[in-house]
């Protein structure tokens, strides 16, 4: 995805530019190559050719066209050809030739290629000529920073004046949420700079404006001419080793003249690693800086210590930061502090604002890290197709942007979906692919989390002796073990699972020190499980009020999917205690919110306590429309389909094998009661 965005889209230009990466490139160790002439120089040699043969008055109209419109895009053309009295006429052979065309502002080049080579082809002088002469037409205020990178594009040579109006003119476009425009004039503004030291701090600058708009090649690039370790240790939090992330942000942050936002960065690094060594380490460079430690940090150090109620305090102060408007890095931290809290609601809005005023700002990165976090909040709230949709829509925007650490975390997030949903092909498949990455960069809340995914799988259906094994290590009790995130997670699921198997010496210790978080920061969600743990660890009738004190508690939290499990597992006691009339009750509803859930195995083994049971048969859903019947990722596949992708360009678009995506449609074909695409079209159709 990253290689289609460098070449926009080029087909050709892609298949040479893969051809042409190193081992290094290709496995994402070395950034991707940013200059036209290293992406593709074939395709570009073929468009050059074509400028070429073109006509001197036709060439310069075109080079004008090109340098009006990228890097910098100044809208300037029009007013340019008038300034200069150049005639147009001359663009009818550009026409004429199908390499560009007239527009209302301009110029439309046939592809982004044909522009670049318009630009490339031209001499020196002309280029300068070009970019003095938009310069000059530029007068409005807004228009300023533009004016400057064509200044800059005109000069001969180092100019500390030059060097000095980009670097202004760049802190206004990054004020104004453009890091794009930014990173195009600090740029700039290096490679005119006389001094080496100064040189080196403009590149990391332009760097970082690079990496928050979304460019990770060309950041990375720029980032290896500059000397800034800390730097690089943002860039490794989401797209290298987490660890030598956190290291280098700690080691810069002590000293930086500013290290604060260094600290706050290496708070992110300890949050995907789940290494407690570090969290620890963490807290005490901040306390030495004089930094108070960022909530997420100090909360995360000391449950990892136990002491949960420092816990809540340190969480609870940096969740309730999450008003509208804020900066999104501190509300990003106000919804992850609110996820170990258990407050899915305030992580929702949390998360959904930092995406907002991520977005404000152009920071791309950071955009798709909140989508990551705000698929937690709308999974776990009863929303598992709106939040898979909204991952899968975030897992392209990650690899695009070469953020592959948050690819790794999304992809273990779309395992879970997939557990939900009993897909164990494609669980184990999502799963596989996270925890390979992630145990390869150090990432553990991803390798966690697709461990319980599979977990999840194996208890849904019945493999509970497996999901007990799986579970054993992300819910042991006591500092130093597992995850904290996923630990929380795990628990609930690793009782049932150990109590299915026969093994609950462990699983009441688990429970022990679960139930001490749950008491200490009062999540009623937390609290439910907790008492559905302790039904579950209660011999015979004697476990029945424990179901009905967590039914209570669940009905003031947001876990939706957690409380029809809560309910199966309740109906399934009072069945083996022959309360027939209140499981058949109990065994409904949880069965209805199964399959609003887009969960069938668990739908169905509500259904199997109810045969038990002697109830009728569960009714048809065969007048339900597709949409209803089939899970977000499923549905995503099928409007695929049903437009003409084949399998192969269905599994590059998500990210999967072919073999998958033919696994997906055998399943919605199944599930529609139809044998062909021909038919999913007329369906798809009919239901819009």
């Amino acid at each position: 995805m990253r290689a289609a965005r460098l070449v926009h889209g080029d087909q050709r230009a892609a298949a040479e530019l893969v051809a042409r990466l190193t081992d290094r490139q290709a496995a994402g160790l070395d950034p991707l190559p940013t200059d036209p002439s290293e992406l593709a120089p074939e395709v570009l040699r073929a468009h050059r050719g074509e400028i070429r043969s073109l006509p001197d008055d036709t060439r310069l109209l075109l080079l004008l066209a090109a340098a009006d419109q990228y890097p910098v895009a100044s809208h300037a053309f029009l007013r340019a050809v008038a300034a200069a009295r150049l005639d147009t006429r001359p663009l009818e052979a550009a026409e004429a030739a199908g390499l560009a065309h007239s527009t209302a502002g301009g110029v439309g080049f046939r592809d982004a290629w044909t522009r670049i080579a318009a630009y490339e082809t031209a001499s020196a002088a002309d280029r300068r000529d070009v970019h003095r002469l938009l310069a000059r037409v530029l007068h409005d205020d807004a228009e300023l920073p533009r004016r400057s990178w064509h200044r800059g594009a005109a000069a001969l040579g180092p100019s500390g004046r030059l060097t000095a109006e980009l670097t202004a003119a760049a802190a206004r476009a990054r004020a104004a949420g453009d890091p794009a425009l930014a990173a195009a004039l600090t740029e700039r503004a290096a490679a005119l700079c006389p001094d080496s030291r100064e040189r080196s701090r403009l590149l990391a600058r332009a760097a970082a404006d690079a990496w928050h708009s979304g460019e990770s090649d060309r950041s990375r690039a720029l980032a290896a001419r500059s000397d800034t370790d800390a730097l690089n240790g943002v860039l490794a939090l989401r797209a290298g080793h987490a660890g030598e992330s956190f290291d280098a942000l700690l080691a810069g942050a002590a000293v930086s003249a500013e290290p604060a936002h260094l600290v706050v960065r290496a708070t992110e690094a300890a949050v995907y690693t789940g290494d407690l060594r570090r969290c620890r380490e963490a807290v005490v460079v901040a306390r030495q800086l004089g930094i108070a430690p960022p909530g997420v940090l100090g909360g995360l150090a000391a449950a990892v210590d136990g002491r949960y109620r420092d816990a809540r305090d340190l969480l609870e102060a940096t969740a309730g930061r999450c008003g509208p408007g804020g900066d999104p890095t501190l509300l990003l931290h106000a919804g992850v502090a609110a996820l170990m809290l258990g407050d899915h609601t305030r992580a929702a809005t949390a998360t959904l604002r930092a995406a907002a005023a991520a977005r404000a700002r152009g920071l791309t990165a950071t955009v798709s890290q909140a989508l990551e976090f705000r698929a937690y909040a709308d999974f776990w709230t009863g929303r598992p197709r709106a939040a898979e949709t909204a991952a899968l829509d975030a897992l392209r925007q990650a690899y695009a942007t070469g953020q592959d650490n948050g690819a790794c975390h999304l992809q273990a997030a779309l395992a879970m979906f997939a557990a939900l949903t009993g897909d164990g092909d494609l669980c184990r498949e999502r799963a596989a692919a996270a925890r390979s990455y992630a145990l390869a960069h150090g990432l553990g809340l991803p390798a966690a989390l697709a461990q319980w995914a599979l977990a999840f799988l194996d208890l849904g259906t019945g493999r509970y002796g497996a999901a007990a094994a799986r579970l054993r290590a992300l819910a042991a009790f006591g500092p130093g073990h597992g995850h904290r995130a996923v630990r929380h997670l795990a628990t609930p699921h690793y009782v049932e699972a150990a109590v299915r198997a026969g093994d609950t010496r462990i699983a009441r210790a688990a429970h022990a020190d679960y139930d001490r978080w749950a008491q200490a920061v009062r999540s009623p969600d937390d609290l439910a499980l907790s008492a559905r743990c302790r039904a579950l660890l209660t011999p015979g009738a004697d476990a029945l009020d424990h179901y009905r004190a967590a039914l209570d508690l669940h009905a003031d939290g947001t876990r939706a999917f957690e409380r029809a499990r809560t309910e199966l597992l309740f109906g399934s006691a009072l069945r083996r205690l022959r309360r027939r009339a209140e499981a058949r009750d109990r065994l409904h509803s949880a069965r209805e919110a199964f399959e609003s859930f887009g969960a069938p195995h668990c739908a169905e083994a509500a259904h199997a306590e109810l045969r038990a049971l002697g109830a009728p048969a569960t009714p048809s859903r065969g007048n339900e429309p597709p949409a209803g019947r089939l899970t977000a990722q499923q549905l995503l596949i099928a409007r695929m389909a049903a437009e003409g992708a084949t399998n192969r360009e269905i599994a590059s678009r998500l990210a999967l094998s072919p073999r998958t995506i033919d696994h997906h449609l055998r399943g919605v074909f199944t599930r529609l009661g139809i044998r062909s695409r021909i038919e999913l079209v007329r369906l798809l159709a009919e239901a819009e």
